[in-house]
């Protein structure tokens, strides 16, 4: 089995997100909201439908709507 998943960088999942590079990773050192993958040691990489997920749980409907049900 293939899988032709594309894996971003925190810089460009950060673009994406129009969040900073220090947002995410404050966010995997406190206990990640968003979610990510590491390869080894030190990589950190984000898959980009994680990160279309990540943005569709966030929508709102008004400013009271605290995502809970």
């Amino acid at each position: 089995m293939v899988m032709t998943t594309q894996l971003l960088k925190t810089k460009d999942a950060a673009l994406i997100l129009g969040l900073s590079k220090a947002f995410l990773e404050r966010d995997r050192w406190a206990g990640a909201k968003v979610p990510f993958i590491k390869i080894g040691d030190r990589a950190v990489r984000y898959r980009i439908e994680d990160l279309y997920a990540y943005i569709e749980s966030r929508t709102r409907k008004s400013t009271s709507d605290t995502g809970k049900r």
